[in-house]
């Protein structure tokens, strides 16, 4: 134990450790509350018993300040600055953002800066970013680690386990991803977007998101400008390793494919946080008004709309998010007059019921068609079995093989008999071939007799 203090004097163990890289090699800045709600959210129903917010808050991040100095102390992580709330800001050095790279399974060439002096000014856009993640992901506490803990802690740590669960995990989230209008991944030009996360969960049916952090100081009109940069990367092309063009977004990312001709630009949601001294009650509708030849689609017969080349662009307030996650309907999309969930939001339900609806029809016709050939098929059936001949002797039906034989062979002969079913008709040339023979035999007997009488008179 005395050999791992002096290595780790806050006495931090890897898993600790792990959720410090993890995070910050994510949000690349944040406080030891941020990281301790995402990494070990169990954390925050433990200590209730502590008087004050603040007691209860420095003992459930106490594990992951211990981490963060110990890692201080090898170079890995370093102060970043403090929050506008008095909070201490930790970021990555480089050689920590190597450690988080292999942590996250990630290229280091993806792991982006390690955002040193993001603090200076109270980071207060990074700390809107870091909610926007936390709001989206939802963490689940681990109900076995709180066992011991008072029912009431237990309880609220199971009412977060029933919520409506996040998107993803933290490995689905990117910060800080820059969109090039022009250049290339590496080498960016001037004119493109930032994106402040990049989230691709698929298997929460959000193969592509792109979220933009508003704190309610920008006016609609800078907003728009923002948006005019997303689209002129969307436009962007650029060749995949086969030489083929694409989008310059899909050699990095996959998003929806085509369905009956619509393939939308991938979705942009845009989250206000309301601490600024803009009302996005007010700048939503005006962004909206500036925007429309970017996300307006065009009506259907069906009473849907195609986004072909469109944006999705969806908002919704942080202080809505973060309540009801991205599973509450609290998300508005531009050319919408209701709220809905994130998912409806982004894709087209309406669209979606048409596409079904015409699956049916398509299945129903199908089925119909088939019934029809069906019946075709049986009537046809049904009178070319009224037409088989039947034997003459028996009244048997003629089988297929045989019916076929007597229509190209319609004369009959001593060995051939058209009108009689097979068996029949061996019968009868076995019978013509016994008659023929008891002819002859009878033809033969009166020969012999004479030829015996008139042997007696021969001389001798």
């Amino acid at each position: 134990m005395a050999g791992k203090r002096k290595t780790n004097p806050a006495g931090s163990s890897n898993d600790l450790r792990g959720d410090v890289l993890r995070v910050l090699g994510v949000l690349k800045v944040a406080t030891a509350d941020q990281i301790q709600r995402i990494g070990a959210p169990h954390l925050s129903y433990r200590h209730t018993d502590k008087p004050t917010p603040s007691e209860r808050k420095a003992a459930r991040t106490a594990s992951h300040t211990g981490a963060l100095s110990d890692m201080r102390k090898h170079g890995v992580t370093e102060n970043g600055g403090t929050a506008r709330t008095g909070e201490a800001l930790r970021n990555l050095t480089t050689k920590g953002l190597e450690a988080a790279a292999y942590e996250l399974r990630r290229p280091l060439t993806d792991m982006g800066s390690t955002a040193r002096g993001a603090g200076s000014s109270g980071a207060t856009h990074p700390m809107t970013v870091n909610e926007t993640v936390i709001a989206m992901l939802r963490p689940k506490p681990d109900l076995a680690r709180l066992i011991e803990e008072p029912a009431e802690a237990r309880a609220a740590a199971q009412a977060a386990v029933d919520a409506p669960a996040g998107i993803g995990t933290l490995r689905s989230y990117w910060t800080e991803v820059p969109l090039p209008a022009i250049g290339t991944w590496k080498a960016p030009g001037k004119g493109g977007a930032q994106a402040d996360i990049v989230l691709t969960a698929p298997q929460d049916h959000v193969p592509l998101l792109f979220i933009e952090a508003d704190n309610c100081h920008e006016t609609a009109e800078e907003l728009a400008d923002k948006l005019e940069k997303y689209a002129r990367f969307f436009r962007k092309k650029a060749k995949d390793s086969e030489g083929h063009e694409l989008p310059m977004w899909r050699t990095r990312w996959t998003g929806g494919e085509a369905t009956y001709g619509d393939v939308p630009h991938p979705p942009v949601l845009l989250v206000f946080n309301p601490i600024g001294e803009r009302n996005p009650d007010r700048t939503v509708p005006r962004l909206a008004e500036l925007t429309r030849h970017l996300w307006a689609g065009e009506r259907q017969r069906g009473g849907h709309h195609h986004y072909e080349g469109k944006i999705p662009v969806v908002t919704v307030t942080l202080p809505n998010l973060s309540q009801h996650g991205p599973a509450g309907a609290v998300f508005h999309r531009f050319g919408r007059d209701h709220m809905q969930p994130l998912v409806e939001a982004i894709g087209n339900p309406r669209r979606e019921a048409a596409d079904a609806r015409e699956r049916e029809e398509d299945r129903v016709q199908r089925e119909d068609y088939q019934k029809q050939r069906r019946r075709a098929a049986e009537q046809k059936e049904a009178e070319r079995e009224a037409r088989r001949p039947v034997c003459a002797a028996c009244g048997a039906k003629f089988t297929d093989e045989r019916w076929k034989a007597a229509e190209a062979h319609p004369n009959a002969t001593p060995r051939w008999h058209p009108t009689l079913c097979q068996p029949c008709a061996q019968q009868a040339v076995t019978a013509d071939q016994q008659a023929e023979r008891e002819r002859q035999e009878q033809a033969q007997v009166p020969v012999q007799k004479a030829d015996s009488w008139r042997s007696r008179f021969r001389p001798g």
